[in-house]
């Protein structure tokens, strides 16, 4: 009879339907809920957290609130100091800057911030440009990968460069109504449309300050988030050379400046811009000089990550991690802005630390713990330039080679649920498949980045575990509502972008509907439930920027 079950079995085994996924046991997901995530967001919003400003007493008061939500829900101390924080060396620096222009022997005063912003990285009291030669640089990139160099051996040493925000938008030579996907991704935006790449070449250039010129719709946002960004204390890592290879000014200027200034030049703006499309571009000098002067008021301070641990149950799995991340961090207060001056950060990123608690909690209540530990941290500094994630990723407390994955979140989504998920990781990663697995279980759909020209994936913190290879997800906010007409979302994101991000109007709204944000952590905790027991690590796809980093780090020993 045995024999015959066994014959049975092997006659059936090619027809045998597959073992489902390994999933979090109802209890864990029900625990994340729309209530509990406005229970946090209220906390960490509120006016007494003064929008949670890096070494400000909303600091304090944040890392003190997130530190006993870890040690509440069960969390064990993060650090191996047996604590829930990691330093993290900030400066932070409030610039007065003046700034003028002179062409064909006639001055340009420019108004701060309405005509620009300038700053720097470099931890000075004093900054001094002195009628520094302008030269027009294109896009300023140099991409050997894509054949592109906009300064062709120009020496920019010492002069200031004048480029354009996000990367060239080459049309397609058989379809000029679309872009060229071989070059600098189409309408994805590369790491070379970064504000932070076009100051890095800079720096590397020698160039004495770099200007960019503001365009709303590439920059991806208005003016008025430069403003509010740039013309309030910044911070910086404290590094031991005090950031003296960074360049000395960075500076925006609006696009009527920059349109003023060339036509003062005898150039035409859009002429130029149309030039820089071309690998052919050379720099052009614009005859005009600039000169900044930067008066810095500096201090130096630590500011804090704050990590949450859980253990793994598998021995020889649990040295191997899998990371959530949220930042903690806002604009802080802005006295010179009149009415309200608070800039709560509601949504950006009060939600993204709700979730993470409520991650931490649904791992909590799991019968058993996952096979590979998971680590929970709140970052710093994240609106200054991601400066606490790249301390971790610089400085990590457990060795990024060991690190299996990273899930970012950075807003929630707060006006209901949504028939589909946006995915900004754009399908970098095993872990796309992975989110996409669980949105179908949760009959919905998972869609590519919307945007992809403005390079969201760069701005978050996701992207500095990227850069060391670490295989990172990154999700945006749905916009198909079912009880809502069409359009809508697209508008709700489109009213926050213009008129509430960055800005004190980011407030809790009596009109939010937690339900969706709920849904959508729910389903980032499936993933990171099924790549903390999965048998093998997520991987970048074929091709992927961050690939080549990942497989130098792991060699052949990789899972």
């Amino acid at each position: 009879m045995k024999r015959n079950v066994l014959l049975l079995c092997l006659l059936l085994a090619p027809f045998a339907v597959a073992a489902p996924p390994d999933l979090p046991q109802k209890p864990a997901l029900d625990s994340i809920n729309a209530g509990d995530l406005m229970k946090h967001i209220k906390v960490l919003a509120s006016d007494e957290f003064e929008g949670r400003a890096p070494g400000s007493r909303g600091e304090e008061l944040s890392v003190n609130y997130i530190s006993e939500q870890f040690k509440s829900i069960g969390l064990k101390p993060g650090n191996p100091n047996g604590t829930y924080t990691q330093e993290v060396p900030l400066a932070g620096i409030i610039t007065k800057p003046t700034a003028r222009l002179e062409v064909n022997g006639r001055q340009m005063d420019l108004k701060f911030p309405e005509d620009y912003v300038a700053s720097s990285a470099r931890l000075q009291d004093s900054i001094s440009v002195e009628n520094s030669e302008v030269v027009f640089v294109g896009y300023g990139v140099v991409a050997p990968e894509f054949g592109w160099d906009d300064y062709k051996g120009v020496d920019v040493k010492g002069k200031t460069i004048l480029m354009l925000i996000n990367d060239p938008a080459l049309p397609s030579s058989s379809d000029a109504a679309q872009l060229d996907q071989k070059m600098f991704r189409g309408r994805a935006m590369t790491y070379y449309g970064r504000w932070t790449y076009k100051y890095e070449i800079a720096a590397e250039k020698g160039a004495a300050a770099a200007v960019i010129i503001h365009e709303t719709e590439p920059a991806a946002y208005p003016y008025s988030v430069v403003q509010s960004s740039w013309s309030k204390e910044n911070f910086e890592i404290d590094a031991a050379n005090k950031n003296m290879d960074q360049v000395g000014v960075r500076s925006w200027v609006t696009l009527d400046v920059a349109k003023k200034l060339m036509a003062e030049s005898g150039q035409d703006f859009d002429a130029l811009k149309k030039a820089a499309l071309s690998k052919d571009f050379k720099p052009v000098s614009l005859g005009a000089n600039a000169t900044f002067q930067l008066k810095q008021t500096i201090r130096s301070f630590k500011s804090h990550n704050v990590v949450g641990r859980i253990e793994g149950r598998d021995p020889k799995l649990k040295d191997e991690w899998i990371l959530y991340t949220a930042h903690w961090d806002h604009l802080g207060k802005n006295p010179d802005v009149s009415g309200d001056n608070i800039f709560n950060g509601a949504l950006d990123n009060a939600s993204g630390v709700a979730a993470i608690l409520e991650l931490g909690e649904a791992h909590m209540k799991l019968p058993t713990a996952t096979k590979r530990s998971v680590l929970i941290m709140a970052t710093t500094a994240e609106e200054a330039g991601l400066l606490g994630a790249k301390y971790y990723a610089e400085n990590p407390l457990y060795p990024l080679a060991r690190t299996v994955a990273d899930i970012n979140i950075d807003g929630t989504s707060v006006w209901g649920k949504t028939r589909d998920i946006e995915d900004v990781s754009d399908g970098n990663s095993d872990l796309d498949d992975l989110l996409g697995e669980a949105a179908k279980r949760q009959g919905r759909v998972l869609v590519p980045n919307s945007k992809p020209e403005r390079g969201s994936f760069y701005r978050a913190d996701q992207f500095e575990f990227s850069k060391f290879g670490v295989p990172s997800l990154y999700t945006g906010r749905g916009k198909d509502f079912p009880d809502k007409p069409p359009g809508f979302g697209q508008q709700k994101m489109e009213e926050y972008v213009a008129n509430i991000y960055h800005q004190p109007s980011d407030e809790i709204d009596p009109g939010w509907d937690l339900s969706g944000a709920a849904q959508d952590v729910q389903l980032l905790f499936e993933v990171g439930y099924q790549v903390a027991n999965a048998d093998k690590w997520p991987e970048w796809k074929p091709g992927n920027e961050f690939k080549a980093k990942r497989d130098q780090m792991l060699g052949k020993a990789r899972p």
